[in-house]
């Protein structure tokens, strides 16, 4: 447990650093965090990924791709993150 507390600590902080120019050619749009996007969050990473996506009103793709990719441990934070701030789009338009 605390080897694994140990590695996300590490990739969080990893991450946090990462300059946000490297994801530039994404065309998502961010929303500002609201208190519904705040237990959207938290329902993403808590719950179930991909919940919070739907309390967002996000199209049922996201949903579900959130639902299914979000099993894997480093991706629940990503969903619960993308709930937070209420990304719009994302890597499915015209790019995978």
């Amino acid at each position: 447990m605390k080897k694994m507390l140990a590695l996300m600590l590490i990739l969080f902080t990893v991450f946090a650093f990462l300059p946000t120019s490297a994801f530039a050619d994404n065309t998502a749009t961010h929303g500002e965090i609201t208190g519904k996007s705040v237990v959207a969050g938290l329902c993403s990473l808590i719950i179930w990924p991909g919940i919070g996506q739907y309390v967002n009103d996000q199209e049922t793709k996201k949903n579900w791709t959130h639902a299914i990719v979000g099993l894997i441990p480093p991706f629940r934070l990503w969903s619960g993150w993308d709930a937070l701030i209420q990304r719009n789009g994302g890597r499915w338009d015209g790019k995978i």
